[in-house]
């Protein structure tokens, strides 16, 4: 019933702005204009009537703002990026090379957008995507098929049945200068950084706390503003990963011989390095990154388990770690510094015990799990450089619970009984992974 009453307050929005649109356009007819304005033409007659506005008010609206639409004008000199939203919210940009991509950030938001529009792809905008990336912290990010300058959002007061709008322009410029401009500001690297360095610590209570007890951490993958595969009956990686991850904590945490660490138990991102250092910082036994597949054949289907490789052990493998190892890029995260995805690293001796140690939970996965769900048909166990599984000192495996592209896999994936098995067998082999010799696998 909720849904419903926001669905029809989202249809009143928008035929009040239709109105106001028209209401807009007819004046100037009246005036002896030649043709109707466009929208774009009516927010620049706004912009010049608001030249000192600064969104000061109140729109009696209580508790988070709420992003009500997102228009894009794309026009030969410039793009222009309209949001609208219920009450004024401090919206800042700025920048980030390689990739180019322009950062909008904001306290956290609702997002009531129904089928946001899309820029056509051909101008300088290529993509645009929003969400939760820190708690307390929501953006959109803009991937550019173009360097661009970028001017400071102005916020126009409601005005003609329209709510707040902010209103950035993108203005095409050189690479040198858009390289020149790019970057974190300040309090937001070192926010980062502060973050960073608190997830390589050892938490306080780490010491001694765990006994005998085998530390397993589990990573459910992408999260806020990256939602990962989109499955085609509307399920998304980030909802189904959380939930298995939780589900599986759970079942672990009832055996008196584990300790689980989450890193993340709710809808936020954490950027890839940051996941590896959890799973450090607890000095865990087993990490387990869950994830879900998709694939241009919608016929492939099937679980399967990944380790670390410093090659991956097919094209397809391959292909899918830079997509994952793309995370960070999807979310807005500062990679300059040092701190790339795909940047390759030295396997030593301790890493390669850890890989082996790794396979050794993969291979005895697959079985347990073979009971449990569909296995991908050729080769279940992989391998491919994923930067979640870098940990030099930490058994680690990704876990691609199905493809999301595959009607089957994605039906059963939408179902609590089919979770439960999965987090079952997950258990299962971790107790077979940590059990005496003579349960070993071989």
């Amino acid at each position: 019933m909720a849904d419903e009453h926001a669905r029809i307050a989202r249809r009143a929005i928008g035929v009040a702005l239709a109105l106001a649109a028209f209401g807009f356009c007819a004046a100037a007819i009246a005036q002896g204009t030649s043709k109707p304005q466009s929208v774009d033409d009516i927010i620049s007659n706004v912009l010049k009537d608001n030249k000192d506005a600064n969104g000061n008010g109140r729109s009696g609206h209580s508790g988070q703002p709420i992003i009500m639409g997102v228009r894009i004008g794309e026009h030969q000199d410039r793009t222009r990026f309209v949001v609208e939203v219920s009450d004024p919210v401090a919206m800042r940009t700025f920048t980030l090379s390689n990739p180019n991509r322009v950062v909008i950030d904001m306290p956290v938001v609702q997002w009531h957008l129904d089928t946001a529009p899309r820029p056509t792809g051909n101008g300088i905008v290529h993509s645009y995507r929003y969400g939760l990336f820190r708690s307390g912290n929501s953006r959109f990010v803009i991937d550019l098929n173009a360097p661009v300058s970028v001017s400071s959002p102005v916020v126009i007061p409601p005005t003609g049945g329209y709510g707040y709008r902010v209103v950035i322009d993108l203005a095409p410029t050189t690479q040198e200068r858009f390289d020149s401009t790019s970057g974190w500001p300040a309090d937001l690297k070192a926010r980062e950084a502060a973050a960073a360095l608190l997830a390589s610590q050892a938490p306080a209570q780490q010491a001694g706390s765990s006994g005998e007890k085998h530390i397993i951490v589990i990573d459910a993958g992408h999260g806020g503003i990256d939602s990962g595969t989109n499955g085609v009956n509307g399920l998304m990686e980030k909802d189904l990963v959380l939930d298995e991850a939780l589900r599986l904590g759970r079942v672990l945490s009832q055996r008196p011989n584990y300790v689980v660490h989450l890193t993340r138990d709710t809808d936020v991102y954490i950027p890839l390095k940051e996941r590896v250092n959890i799973g450090r910082s607890w000095r865990a036994d087993l990490f387990i990154s869950l994830h879900a597949d998709s694939n241009p054949d919608p016929s492939v289907n099937g679980l399967s388990i990944y380790t670390l490789s410093e090659s991956g052990s097919d094209k397809e493998a391959a292909a899918l770690a830079r997509k994952e190892n793309q995370s960070d890029v999807i979310a807005g995260v500062d990679l300059a510094g040092g701190n790339s995805t795909v940047a390759p690293i030295l396997i030593d001796l301790a890493q390669r015990d850890t890989m082996n140690r790794s396979s050794r939970f993969a291979e005895g996965a697959v079985s347990m799990l073979t009971r449990t769900t569909d296995i991908l048909p050729r080769q279940p166990h992989r391998a491919a450089g994923f930067v979640v599984l870098k940990a030099p000192d930490v058994p680690s495996v990704l876990i691609e619970l199905g493809y999301l592209s595959n009607q089957n896999d994605a039906d059963q994936m939408n179902t609590p009984g089919w979770r439960n098995g999965v987090a079952q067998a997950i258990a299962g082999a971790v107790d077979q992974y940590f059990g005496p010799p003579a349960s070993a696998f071989p």
